[in-house]
């Protein structure tokens, strides 16, 4: 099997795999939906009142990430994976049958919106670590970047399904689509083979269950490094829902299927790297800062594009790099995480990775309504390449790296570091020490590879 697929050989992971793109792409015909629910039809074109519910819905990620890390650590996972599959499949068929019926207002898609993000604030770490269960650690990486391939072909087709069903039919009927979509990740549970699951240590009962979980990312700089990149980028660059809608309304005067095909256009790169991440055995820190810049810098170029063409055409690049630095933190925090607090560590990432929405996408609502729609774009872009390039400099200084470019050998980029390699620690660690000990290893396994 290539290399690009091995996790495919699993039986558990292909049932998973099936279901998945399934339901992801009805989850982003119904973001389409709802963005263009509330930017067109209950409110006259507002950024802000997008942005807000945008936030809403990864509000409650922010708020309950350590509440919601613990009961995933603690509790069969597939099980609260088939609850919340359910939950969020009702809250799509109200919000569908609200819209139909004519009674849907503003204050009722936030509603929906909110109690979505509670659902989610469980479901996304449940199944963020779900996916160590399903495959040995070492296709652990393949699995991860398989999982982003499965979401971006669903981000391929959904888009463009609902820029056309919105044009035919209206909003409300994509929100029915979605619901149904649903019941093939549950399908997909049921179907699965318990004793073909990975074993792992449930967490242990009891009151120091969070405050352990903040304990050992505390004392691990490298998951600590990973969660800076990804929150700042996540809270002031990911906000394509609202900065595609804004450039394909606004700034380029175009309709409803225009605005869906840019989320496509955009998944053609975010495919492609999720395919190219899928290969790569153990993604390093120096990728996850790599990506980090490189989307920074083509976000910027976007925002310069002068037509709706040229716009759409560097989306492809922008799609290329944030889904590199999305699988590449996503596998580096997972590999770098000991198996009895994935939960709660992964909890804490999707936290930080899309709780900082709420803050974020309100802002550059109000910067596209302030300034107009490219600035929404440019100014996230500024931000990433700043983050990425105080990341790197604190990783330079912090392993005492040697940066050597080389322009008649290969690689070009040779880094190494001074520091020696260290004995390979216990991956099950818990303790202070151990946990400190587990981060030497890694350190020295990534400052032996060269870039």
């Amino acid at each position: 099997m290539s290399p690009t697929f091995t996790a495919l050989k699993h039986p558990n992971y292909r049932l998973w795999a099936t279901g998945a793109i399934v339901s992801n792409a009805g989850t982003w015909m119904q973001r389409i939906a709802q963005d263009w629910l509330v930017l067109t039809v209950l409110t006259d074109n507002s950024g802000t009142a997008t942005g807000i519910t945008t936030g809403l819905q990864f509000l409650p990620m922010l708020l309950l990430a350590p509440f919601a890390g613990a009961v995933v650590d603690r509790f069969d996972r597939r099980r609260l994976l088939i609850g919340t599959q359910l939950s969020s499949g009702f809250l799509a068929l109200v919000l569908g049958l609200l819209v139909i019926t004519g009674t849907a207002q503003l204050w009722m898609v936030f509603l929906l919106a909110l109690l979505l993000g509670v659902v989610a604030a469980l479901d996304g770490p449940a199944r963020q670590a779900f996916v160590s269960e399903l495959v040995p650690i070492e296709d652990l990486p393949n699995a991860v970047g398989l999982n982003s391939a499965s979401f971006n072909s669903g981000r391929l087709i959904g888009p463009a399904i609902a820029g056309l069903l919105i044009h035919w039919i209206g909003t409300g009927p994509v929100f029915l689509v979605n619901a149904v979509s649903f019941a093939a990740v549950v399908l997909s549970l049921t179907r699965m083979r318990p004793s073909l699951l990975m074993s792992r240590p449930l967490a242990k009962r009891g009151k120091g269950a969070v405050r352990a979980g903040l304990s050992y990312v505390k004392h691990r700089p490298d998951i600590v490094l990973i969660l800076v990149v990804v929150g700042m980028i996540g809270t002031f660059g990911f906000n394509f829902q609202i900065t595609t809608a804004l450039m394909a309304r606004l700034e380029f005067g175009k309709g409803a299927g225009e605005f869906g095909l840019l989320g496509s256009i955009m998944a053609i790169g975010t495919l492609g790297g999720a395919l190219i991440a899928a290969r790569r055995q153990k993604p390093s820190l120096r990728l996850v800062i790599g990506a980090a810049g490189a989307f920074g810098v083509s976000s910027v170029v976007a925002a310069l594009m002068p037509t709706y063409v040229s716009f759409a055409v560097v989306l492809v690049f922008v799609g290329l790099s944030s889904l590199t630095l999305m699988t590449a933190a996503n596998a580096s925090v997972q590999l770098r995480t000991a198996p009895e607090y994935r939960g709660r560590v992964m909890a804490l990432y999707m936290a930080i990775f899309m709780g900082g929405t709420p803050i974020g996408a309100p802002i550059i609502g109000w910067i596209g309504e302030t300034f107009g729609p490219r600035w929404t774009i440019g100014v996230g872009g500024v931000i990433s390449v700043l983050t990425a390039v105080a990341a790197a400099a604190w990783l330079i200084r912090h392993r005492g790296l040697q940066v050597r470019y080389r322009l008649h050998e290969r690689p070009h980029l040779l880094v190494s570091s001074a520091v020696p390699a260290q004995r390979p620690a216990d991956q099950h660690a818990a303790t202070r020490d151990e946990a400190r000990t587990q981060l030497a290893r890694q350190e020295a396994e990534d400052a032996n590879t060269a870039a």
